[in-house]
């Protein structure tokens, strides 16, 4: 038996309620064709590949994860850091890729195959194979051990019902079905390594296929990756200590619900912000009479990304469909900087680029009116506060 699916609750039904409310708001930008979308969409993924990698250990740039999705060089990472997140880039493709098949199944096979794409580099935690022991996780502080995962023996049943529910359970909300797949998965540990990667990603791919917004806007990596401790603290108390699959479930789904919520607020949040950016921009490089493909760089320096010549030249061909020649990439760039737009830091091929002052400038005022986001009404009524 694996982890059931708590009853929905007056609760869990209007936090759901309200999440819909952003998604909808959401749609209506994403669904628009606009070049700054693409945009926002490309710096989103990178995010979640940088946050669902952070809380592994393996820590890399917003600039690097964005080479990684682009398949360009990186600007700082090296070594197993550099190789989680190209790995971890290229299954989240792959989901991204099954968001959209028609002939699509959940499967073991499935699942070891994602694996394997994420930890090909991993030799040790044998990608793409169940583990063929027991295993247990222990706090990185003590050394106690603070979970163990079931019997290698019942790793490839459990994982049969997991696709199971998987495949049958289409009453369930999606984000309820992600947030239990994510659950159990991580419990039953079927990998030497890579669970959390690998749980996190399978949580996506539900999310993906349900099509409820696009792929990148959708997921809650980037939320686990910047509160990994809360993240750690749910899963331990639903967990107890050891595979306890008749343990109440409910922590953790109204854990993954708030992260929803605030998500999907943060992101809509700064998709208003990227409009109204992209607008002021616009103005400035008109001004400048700058090419139009400039409002590539220009746009992700305002947020406070590093721009290189391989980076700018990786946005107009992902985001714009546009290919330009290295030579061309290094004019732009240089007509940018003279303009007082860009300021340069490096020479020559450590040429690279960030934001001067009139970008920094419209960056700080899109934030000035931020406010925080409100998650005190999400799972409260009131006086009579009952689950039913």
């Amino acid at each position: 038996m694996v982890f059931q699916t708590p009853p929905p609750s007056l609760k869990e039904e209007a936090a759901l309620e309200k999440i819909e409310e952003l998604r909808r708001q959401l749609r209506s930008y994403v669904a628009q064709p606009r070049r700054w979308v693409g945009q926002v969409r490309r710096v989103l993924g990178a995010r979640a590949i940088q946050g669902s990698n952070s809380i592994e250990g393996f820590n890399v740039s917003v600039e690097d994860a964005l080479a990684a999705g682009a398949s360009e060089e990186p600007m700082e990472a090296a070594g197993e850091d550099w190789q989680a997140v190209v790995g971890y880039r290229r299954a989240m493709t792959y989901v991204l890729q099954l968001a959209r098949d028609k002939h699509f199944g959940y499967s073991p096979q499935l699942i070891r195959s994602l694996h394997y794409m994420m930890c090909e580099h991993e030799l040790e935690a044998s990608p793409g194979l169940w583990r063929p022991g027991s295993i247990w996780i222990r706090n990185e502080a003590g050394g106690d051990v603070v979970y163990e995962g079931p019997d290698a023996s019942d790793v490839p049943a459990l994982i049969d019902e997991l696709v199971a529910e998987l495949a049958g359970d289409g009453g369930t909300p999606a984000m309820v079905r992600a947030a239990m797949a994510h659950l159990n998965l991580v419990m039953i540990h079927p990998f030497r390594d890579g669970n959390g990667r690998m749980s996190r990603c399978l949580q996506t791919l539900v999310l993906a296929r349900e099509q409820i917004v696009e792929p990148e806007f959708c997921g809650i990596e980037e939320y686990l990756g910047a509160n990994t401790a809360s993240y750690y603290q749910v899963l331990a108390q639903v967990g107890r200590g050891r595979w306890s699959p008749d343990g109440d479930a409910r922590p953790w789904v109204r854990y993954c619900l708030q992260a929803h919520f605030i998500q999907a607020a943060s992101v809509l949040r700064r998709v208003k912000e990227s409009e109204w950016m992209w607008l002021q921009i616009d103005e400035l490089r008109e001004r400048h009479r700058l090419p139009e493909r400039c409002m590539a760089a220009l746009y992700e320096a305002t947020l406070g990304l590093t721009v290189r010549n391989g980076s700018y030249r990786a946005t107009l061909r992902t985001s714009w469909q546009e290919e330009i020649s290295n030579q061309l990439a290094t004019g732009d760039l240089r007509a940018m900087a003279q303009a007082g737009l860009l300021e340069q830091h490096g020479a020559k091929r450590g040429a690279h680029y960030r934001a001067g002052n009139p970008l920094e400038d419209i960056h700080a005022q899109a934030r000035s009116e931020r406010k925080p986001i409100d998650v005190t009404s999400l799972f409260y009524f009131g006086e009579d506060d009952r689950d039913t």
